[in-house]
């Protein structure tokens, strides 16, 4: 916990308290203990401050820098010694938590050196406890600064080992949704497009409605199972799928926009369609983006609406943004938003666009707008 509460306050955000800090303390020593005696004073003291302001970042030149003042104020014996000293300490301490060790050592060196320009003309017999003084505060100050610097590495290994499990949990979870869509879902779904194959070659003579049918079951069950088999793929190793072309080509966006139109005018509703040939110029994103959003918007309306209900889908493109509306006349969405509803705005949440689904009259009512490439969040 303490070392935490240090490394906290040794972070960067800090660096305006600390100097504030740094500030009052050197004001009450100057006002109590060590009052300045002229202008040579206070222009060393001014400078040692101003220097120490920029060891946060930029701790080896500033420690430099204050071992040349503190070597000028032991030369002059000047009545500031102490507050430049404290100041070059508490840079050597930045040194100490935020340099590598060559460069710390050099820091070391200078505050030492500088220390040593006092002892010029004493006994010889008064610069061994002064050395030995030194020493010890040195060795206490840099083992500080290594403990805040170690506290902080392994804060960083920490955080890095937690990423890390996530990742290897979210891969066990996709992993696992993988192999029940496949073992699950997609069995079922290939049954049934088999099952509809086998009846589209038994009724030979049945209507034409009913083999119109049975082609578009057959037809939409298996581009589910092909939908089923890239969602597995990216679900088990999303980097193996991130450089393959989208599962629609931008040219083709309209013709695909036409068969989810056909698709829902089949399951029963009068569908009145107005797409914008520009379409075809969006990006692969925003493309697979509208289509989705189509696709979901007609199921929604051909399952909630009614046979009788008429469908008003309106797809433009002006000034670079995509505008979708999906709107009916009939019996309303429903009546609690399902997992389409939450997948649709979750599409366009990550597009940067606006999204919304409500009841509109007697029906349900659904708009969207994609941003132009530019305006779209990273």
């Amino acid at each position: 916990m303490f070392a935490e509460r240090v490394e906290e306050f040794v972070s960067r955000r800090f660096v305006p308290l600390r100097a504030a800090l740094v500030a009052v303390l050197a004001a009450g020593d100057l006002a109590l203990m060590h009052r300045p005696g002229g202008a040579a004073d206070w222009t060393l003291v001014a400078a040692a401050y101003g220097t120490y302001a920029a060891a946060a970042r930029l701790p080896a030149p500033a420690v430099a820098a204050l071992a040349v003042l503190l070597g000028a104020a032991e030369a002059a014996d000047s009545a500031v010694l102490f507050p430049v000293k404290a100041m070059l300490a508490i840079a050597l301490f930045e040194l100490a938590v935020r340099r590598p060790a060559a460069e710390l050592a050099a820091g070391a060196a200078a505050f030492a050196a500088a220390v040593a320009v006092g002892w010029i003309g004493d006994p010889p017999g008064d610069v061994a406890p002064a050395l030995f003084r030194v020493a010890v505060f040195l060795t206490v100050l840099l083992l500080a600064g290594a403990y805040v610097r170690s506290a902080r590495a392994a804060a960083r290994e920490a955080a890095e080992r937690a990423a890390a499990d996530e990742r290897a949990a979210r891969a066990a979870e996709r992993t696992a949704i993988a192999r029940e869509l496949h073992d699950l879902v997609a069995h079922h779904v290939s049954s049934m497009v088999l099952r509809v194959g086998v009846a589209r070659h038994v009724l030979t003579g049945a209507e034409p409605r009913v083999r119109d049918v049975l082609d578009d079951l057959h037809a939409t069950g298996t581009a589910a199972l092909d939908d089923l088999g890239r969602l597995v793929a990216v679900l088990r190793d999303p980097a193996t799928v991130r450089d393959e072309p989208p599962p629609v080509e931008p040219a083709a966006l309209p013709a695909a926009l036409a068969r989810a139109v056909e698709r829902c005018r089949a399951a029963g509703p009068a569908v009145e369609a107005a797409v914008d040939p520009a379409v075809a110029c969006l990006d692969a994103m925003r493309g697979v983006t509208l289509l989705r959003l189509v696709q979901e918007g007609l199921a929604n309306a051909a399952r909630h609406a009614g046979p009788d209900a008429t469908v008003r889908l309106s797809a433009r493109v002006d000034g670079g943004a995509v505008r979708l509306v999906i709107s009916d006349d009939g019996r309303g969405g429903p009546a609690v938003p399902g997992h389409g509803l939450t997948g649709m705005r979750e599409r366009v949440d990550l597009l940067g666009g606006s999204f919304a689904a409500g009841p509109a009259g007697r029906g349900w009512r659904l708009t969207a707008e994609l941003p132009p490439p530019q305006e779209v969040r990273a």
